[in-house]
């Protein structure tokens, strides 16, 4: 049998070692696939952040491939049974970090586009992927630098799909149709240092925040809805005090976070929040960080394509799932109204001996081409 391409292409890519913010040409090798298929490539820079959106196509609808070629450090490498970047292939599986996180999706990704465009060289619509180094940093110039540069150029997007890797136990068995937002926040309460034996002469910030602690962890936001949990609050750190036993501190700090639903805003939580502590009279300030806003995608074109899709390719009936952290599809879907993460297993990601089942990349990359096929055809 010939080799798989996808598998070649995957590997390809796992051995640059394209550690946050360096590409270290792994968008070359993206670039030089495209082109002879009708893309237009095209680098937005920003920083040492380096972007590619690769289009083919000027008509509606866009449908868009979504990724990042960059990837965490692999930690001690004496620990990896095989070289982190040295691809290695055993017992039905391939090792290497950025495997399942996610290079073997942008390698489907590619193949799924080759073999649509062979099939349909005449398709609707368009085709694009956006790429970025920098999902796996800061995040502030990479996915949102691109959505930026298209909204100003009023260049919509239809349809997304990120390579995330999604699926809990088997390839084909869970998908994102959204993801919810995070709010932190750092409180400061404040109150009277004093000597612990004169309790009277001070005011104790612990347990004056302590009821409003309670309050707001008893609170119920929202209910969630169809596909979101409950918007949760948590604490995340505290700290008071200045070491020594004898002494009632001057001020408590802590720092919490929302990990909230469409079914809340970050304004409402942030006013409901600041209600409870003004109920309890307390002297505050607080200062707020939104890192991402709440998306979702319901039952659509998109969803229904995906879990046909899946279906065909796999036999599996794919849940939809908003659970897990951030992505950048916080980013794409400001400019698109439909986005899912479809991806391999992400038990290993980021794990010492990152690695997928060989036999899912050529049904990942079966997938890409069936939603293209739906809706491009």
């Amino acid at each position: 049998m010939p080799p798989d391409p996808t598998l070649r292409l995957a590997e390809e890519l796992i051995a640059r070692p394209s550690l946050t913010p360096d590409d270290a040409g792994c968008m070359s090798i993206v670039e030089k696939r495209l082109e002879p298929l009708g893309f237009h490539c095209e680098y937005l820079r920003r920083g040492k952040v380096t972007n590619l959106w690769a289009r083919r196509g000027s008509s509606a609808p866009l449908f868009c491939f979504a990724g990042h070629t960059d990837v965490v450090p692999p930690g001690p490498e004496s620990e990896w049974r095989s070289p982190p970047f040295l691809p290695s292939l055993r017992d039905g599986f391939l090792y290497g970090r950025g495997a399942a996180d996610m290079k073997s999706a942008i390698a489907a990704f590619i193949t799924a586009c080759e073999r649509f465009v062979s099939e349909a060289p005449a398709h609707g619509g368009s085709i694009a992927l956006l790429l970025t180094s920098d999902e796996e940093g800061d995040a502030i110039d990479g996915t949102v630098a691109v959505t930026e540069t298209l909204a100003r150029r009023g260049e919509k997007i239809d349809y997304c799909v990120l390579g995330e890797p999604t699926a809990v136990e088997h390839f084909g068995d869970t998908i994102k149709n959204g993801r919810r937002g995070s709010l932190s926040g750092t409180l400061t309460v404040q109150g009277v240092q004093g000597h612990i034996a004169y309790p009277q002469l001070a005011k104790n910030p612990i347990h004056l925040v302590a009821p409003a602690i309670d309050e707001l962890a008893r609170t119920e936001w929202d209910d969630g809805g169809e596909f979101f949990p409950p918007t949760s609050w948590q604490i995340s750190n505290i700290h008071a005090g200045t070491g020594a036993s004898n002494v009632i501190p001057g001020h408590v700090d802590l720092a919490f976070n929302f990990r909230f639903s469409t079914a809340s805003t970050p304004e409402s939580l942030q006013a409901r929040a600041e209600a409870i502590l003004e109920r309890h009279g307390l002297d505050y300030r607080i200062e707020w960080n939104l890192s991402a806003r709440p998306f979702l995608t319901g039952r659509s074109k998109l969803t229904d394509a995906a879990l046909t899709a899946i279906r065909e390719e796999t036999g599996l009936s794919a849940a939809l799932s908003t659970a897990g952290g951030t992505s950048d599809g916080r980013f794409i879907a400001e400019i698109c109204p439909q986005v899912v993460e479809i991806g391999l297993v992400g038990a290993s990601i980021h794990q010492i001996d990152e690695r997928i089942e060989l036999a899912d990349l050529p049904r990942l990359s079966g997938v890409y081409f069936r939603i293209l096929k739906s809706l491009l055809y």
